[in-house]
């Protein structure tokens, strides 16, 4: 059994913006290949993680998704980072699209794509981490079995979630969840 990083793709890996923009007007956050990189060297599968319920509501086509995760991979490649695999939830109950207006195990809190990826590429979910940016990511993966870091951005924090919420460490990016896994994994 391997361990593996589950990141959020929005306010994590990419910038938060409100919809799927453009793929070529993407880039990667500063440090964020570097952080990748290093957990990739420790041999941490990397996935990504997404809630597209955009395809639920049709305001973004499945060639749409398509092209962006192809972006994100050369945008990766170029960085020498390989993902082990794309995990997305088109659904929402509310949604107009009757193929993904659908309650799933999916959409986040519920931890199935953590689950769905973790079956399909024999991972050990308890030595496993979620890196979000909210604390509903934090949820999916103590649901699911894993530690968890918040990427903060500072207004993230301004409430008190409940325990089920609750992240295991909070940094600031990529770089720095990737510095404080080895260091919370490192042999004791």
């Amino acid at each position: 059994m391997k361990r593996a990083i589950f990141i959020d793709q929005d306010g994590v890996l990419l910038p938060d913006v409100a919809h799927s923009p453009d793929p070529e007007q993407i880039m990667l956050p500063l440090l964020t290949a570097r952080g990748l990189r290093l957990l990739q060297q420790r041999d941490y599968a990397l996935f990504l993680l997404s809630s597209q319920s955009d395809l639920a509501h049709g305001l973004l086509s499945e060639d749409a998704l398509q092209q962006l995760g192809q972006h994100i991979d050369a945008l990766l490649a170029r960085e020498k980072v390989h993902l082990d695999g794309f995990y997305f939830c088109p659904h929402d109950p509310n949604g107009n699209n009757p193929a993904y207006a659908i309650d799933c195990d999916c959409r986040r809190p519920q931890p199935g794509l953590i689950r769905r990826a973790a079956a399909d590429h024999m991972i050990d979910l308890a030595h496993s981490w979620m890196i979000g940016d909210v604390p509903v990511h934090m949820e999916s993966g103590r649901r699911a079995g894993c530690k968890t870091v918040l990427i903060s951005s500072g207004s993230n924090l301004q409430w008190q979630p409940p325990p089920r919420r609750l992240p295991h460490l909070i940094t600031f990016n990529l770089y720095r969840a990737a510095e404080a896994i080895l260091l919370a994994d490192a042999p004791r």
